[in-house]
């Protein structure tokens, strides 16, 4: 096989050395007008090729966290600073969290008290945030459990005879020992040979509706036998605890501000009732207080004589009122006796403030 002859490789036109083609008369390439680029080299410690386009992936365990995770997912405070290559600004010019060049990044090795699981490893930022969580929530439980225990305490009061419980500002709000929440029922409280002896004749008893439940009760009895004309109302009422009440608002009191109410409505009438002024006389022995009084009501010729007596017991005022006609303008009736209503009212009182011991 003959031997292949391996001529040189020929120079380009104009290139330097090229005795062919005269120098300067060689077309000039399409490039040659343009302005030189020198290309950017990537930071040293990238190898050809490996340029970055974003922040390089968090440390093992300390990967992101969707909000969704939810209590064991990582906190913001967990996440490393943003990935700033070195070399590409001055140093203290970076962002907050950035690492001047040539520098260990803080999360590059963990620090020594870090926890670690069995081998040596050391736990990741999303373990550490639940952990502080769940110290958290512990915290906040705890908090929540010993206010919900001092509410309780404030509210919750024991039951049967023990003192009554006050307010702040001194006011009692329950019934106290010897104070009645309901009353009995006043028809019942009058023993009937009561009734035959002060109401003679055919008498007809009658319960209005109660308007305080079981806490009032009321009872009417009358005759009408001319010339006799009765009418005997008896109103049996507890009391209970208010803030409107004088003293310290307890039922007792407010029973004692309704019975000097009515004392006073007797003594001094008010102008615009129309009603004439009662003699008052204090009865003792009665209740913790009492009193009768007797009045005279004259109205389009007809005369009424009026007998009452009031009987405060604790919390309890026992009313009783004997309305005797002593003239009328029709009919027959009449006379009456003002000490005989007195005697029979008195009675009914006493019948009924026995009933309430």
């Amino acid at each position: 096989m003959p031997e292949q002859e391996f001529l040189p490789p020929r120079r380009p036109a104009g290139f330097p050395g090229n005795p062919d083609v005269p120098r300067g008369s060689e077309d000039p390439p399409p490039w040659a007008g343009l302005p030189s680029v020198r290309p950017s080299r990537p930071a040293p410690g990238y190898p050809m090729g490996s340029w970055p386009t974003a922040a390089p992936p968090p440390p093992r365990g300390q990967e992101p966290v969707p909000d969704w995770a939810g209590p064991d997912a990582a906190a913001e405070d967990d996440a490393p600073p943003p990935y700033v290559p070195p070399g590409t600004m001055p140093p203290g010019s970076g962002p907050p969290g950035s690492v001047p060049p040539g520098s260990v990044p803080p999360w590059s090795e963990p620090p020594r008290d870090e926890p670690r699981a069995p081998g040596g490893r050391v736990l990741g930022g999303r373990a550490r945030a639940a952990a502080r969580r769940r110290r958290r929530w512990l915290i906040m439980i705890a908090g929540l459990v010993v206010a919900a225990g001092g509410v309780t305490a404030a509210i919750v009061v024991p039951g049967g005879p023990a003192p009554a419980p006050v307010t702040p500002d001194g006011l009692i709000t329950t019934f106290q020992p010897g104070e009645l929440q309901t009353v009995p029922d006043a028809c019942g409280t009058v023993p009937a040979a009561t009734v035959q002896h002060y109401l003679p004749g055919p008498v007809k008893q009658a319960s209005p509706l109660p308007i305080n439940g079981s806490a009032g009760s009321a009872c009417d009895w009358t005759v009408d036998d001319a010339p006799v004309y009765r009418l005997l109302e008896l109103n049996l009422l507890a009391y209970a605890p208010s803030g409107l009440a004088s003293g310290d608002g307890s039922a007792t009191y407010a029973a004692i501000d309704a019975y000097s109410q009515t004392l006073q409505a007797l003594q001094d009438p008010s102008s615009r009732s129309a009603e004439p002024k009662a003699t008052i006389s204090t009865l003792n022995g009665l209740g913790n207080e009492a009193f009768s009084a007797t009045q005279v009501f004259r109205r389009g010729g007809a005369v009424t004589d009026v007998a009452s007596v009031v009987v405060r017991y604790h919390n309890v005022v026992v009313s009783v009122t004997l309305n005797g006609l002593e003239h009328s303008n029709r009919g027959s009736y009449g006379p009456v006796s003002m000490s005989d209503l007195s005697s029979a009212a008195l009675a009914f009182a006493q019948a009924a403030e026995a009933a309430l011991h």
